[in-house]
């Protein structure tokens, strides 16, 4: 099944809404954002079967923050990789460093 992001943001955030979670505290919002990367990062490295599962929560909460700051994440997804397809690249001391954003 492929997952229209715009729509899958605004799901996300419906969601929220319906079971009455945080909407409007922003600051908390990244900390459980940043609590489920912990977490996703717990369950690769310790080669959990949930880890698929982890970064679904990781992309859920990243689609919500998106929507409660009025982002459209799939556009600002499609813009920053036409950036990075413009970036040129090159290795220093063992390690890609950029060199130009064209």
């Amino acid at each position: 099944m492929d997952m229209d992001l715009r729509a899958a943001q605004k799901a996300v955030y419906q969601n929220k809404v319906d079971k009455g979670l945080n909407v409007t505290d922003v600051n908390k919002e990244f900390c459980l954002l940043y609590g489920e990367v912990g977490e996703a990062y717990d369950a690769w490295r310790k080669k959990k079967d949930d880890l698929g599962e982890e970064l679904a929560d990781v992309a859920i909460y990243l689609m919500g923050l998106s929507e409660i700051l009025g982002y459209d994440l799939a556009a600002e997804i499609e813009n920053k990789m036409g950036i990075n397809r413009e970036r040129e690249y090159k290795r220093v001391s063992g390690e890609m460093r950029r060199i130009s954003d064209r």
